[in-house]
């Protein structure tokens, strides 16, 4: 009887584990946002913004992808700087998003040295 009861609890926990993945990941990378760990708030960051394990929110997306873009996460510096010219967040700082994008392309993302070769292009055009 006792063998019986332990394969049934291991059995439920084998389902809760796929069935609650997903939101224990939230939690577990919301705990680390919390604590000021950049890679944990760019996770964050992303599953606000696709409203995976969790409702869709674009201001919390871009609250956190702020958070980790001020440790230098370049990601988030991209991901950021698109939602400003997206309109998705509050209006940053005039070079802010030049910024941004120099401190994702320093870090070898070719989307963002593209889009800022473009930004600047497009400011020198008569």
């Amino acid at each position: 009887l006792l063998q019986l009861a332990a394969v049934i609890i291991a059995g439920l926990l084998l389902l809760y584990i796929p069935l609650c993945y997903e939101n224990f990941h939230f939690h577990v990378a919301h705990l680390y946002a919390r604590l000021g760990y950049p890679n944990a708030q760019h996770i964050l960051g992303q599953r606000y913004l696709q409203g995976t394990g969790v409702e869709k929110n674009e201001d919390m997306a871009m609250h956190w992808f702020r958070q980790a873009a001020g440790q230098g996460h370049p990601h988030s510096s991209f991901n950021l700087a698109v939602g400003a010219l997206r309109n998705m967040t509050m209006a940053l700082e005039e070079g802010e998003v030049e910024k941004l994008l120099s401190v994702a392309a320093a870090h070898g993302l070719q989307e963002a040295q593209q889009l800022l070769e473009n930004i600047l292009k497009s400011r020198n055009l008569p």
